[in-house]
């Protein structure tokens, strides 16, 4: 058995497997937005059917959706498995067939997530189960960076760059805001009772709203909305305010870090033209939260709002694994441009060293 880093179809196949993984995150979106996550109360089993064989003739209504995603994430943790596979047998890069044991671990847990939550009725485990899945989909796009070719083969053709604001450590920052932003939209997605704030830019009218239990009582007798299950609550009021808050500051933070990677590495670079799209990522994400409350909650801008979420994460976090890639020799660029000798050169490290 021969293995190697070149592994131009296990490449490719790591991001189909990634595009598939995004597909399943729109599904499981439509699946909450529409309000039809109960609408087939056993698993593994569907009605009794074995999954597999479960007649098109009942795909109606609500059980579509449902039985829809459970499809796709079977279609997904299979590709998981022959992925793993594929990295163990070929991939000469120990701690990548080890990422892929991770993915596969993370599959089957997301999997079980998904049917514990149908067995034990249980809301809190549907915002582990949506967390995990913007996790799974930045390790298994990870894997797809790592076993490109421009990855292989970055330490013998980019120059060192100095990071010179900090670059990396800001990716990463903002990155780790939109991963709780995240966390914070499942959670109000699966409170399941509509839109505790029902206008916006204005929040009832006001910058910040009262939330006294008279103001929550008059609330919840003037809603709009016809398909709310509970009544609001303040902790969903400042809940979606703090969403709110936290959106204009990830905004902000995109759109410094986008200026900053531009202006210190030029229009040219590639962490540039991430950063841009991370951006315009960003804007398109504002607009979708506008419209999720314009629309009262419309189910195909919701989902689509979770799905620009996602790849808002993904953007980030592959800006921030580059980043490490083209910028972390900085440290070890001096004022005379010559590169300093350190850990990393050493023998048997990997990395040569330039004359």
């Amino acid at each position: 058995m021969t293995r190697s880093t070149n592994n131009q179809w296990l490449h490719r196949f790591a991001i189909l497997t990634a595009v598939a993984t995004l597909f399943l995150i729109c599904v499981g979106g439509l699946v909450t937005s529409k309000g039809v996550g109960m609408s087939v109360p056993d698993w593994p089993t569907t009605y009794g059917y074995n999954m597999f064989f479960f007649p098109i003739s009942k795909w109606v209504g609500g059980v579509f959706w449902e039985h829809s995603h459970r499809l796709t994430a079977s279609a997904v943790g299979f590709m998981t498995v022959i992925l793993t596979v594929w990295l163990w047998l070929k991939e000469s890069r120990a701690w990548m067939r080890w990422l892929g044991v991770a993915a596969l671990f993370g599959v089957i847990a997301q999997g079980v997530l998904g049917g514990l939550r149908v067995t034990l009725y249980k809301d809190e485990l549907g915002i582990f189960h949506a967390t995990l899945a913007q996790l799974f989909l930045v390790l298994v796009s990870s894997i797809a960076l790592f076993s490109a070719r421009w990855w292989v083969n970055a330490e013998s053709r980019e120059a060192p760059v100095p990071d010179q604001f900090r670059l990396r450590h800001l990716y990463l920052a903002v990155a780790g805001c939109i991963f709780l932003q995240l966390i914070l939209g499942a959670t109000m997605r699966h409170q399941h009772a509509g839109l505790a704030i029902p206008d916006f830019p204005t929040a009832y009218g006001k910058v910040w709203p009262d939330m006294n239990p008279a103001a929550i009582e008059h609330y919840n007798q003037n809603r709009g909305e016809t398909v709310a299950l509970n009544p609001i609550t303040a902790f969903q009021i400042v809940l979606q305010m703090v969403h709110r808050v936290m959106a204009l500051v990830i905004f902000l933070g995109v759109a410094i870090v986008a200026w900053l990677t531009r202006r210190q590495l030029g229009w040219r670079s590639r962490l540039t033209k991430l950063a841009m799209s991370w951006f315009g990522l960003l804007c398109l994400q504002v607009v979708l939260g506008a419209a999720t409350i314009w629309s009262n909650k419309s189910a195909d801008i919701a989902t689509t709002h979770v799905a620009v979420g996602a790849l808002s994460l993904l953007n980030g976090a592959i800006l921030f694994l580059a980043g490490t890639r083209c910028l972390k020799r900085a440290e070890t660029v001096g004022t005379s441009g010559k590169r300093h000798r350190t850990m990393g050169d050493l023998p048997n490290s990997g990395v040569k060293v330039p004359a």
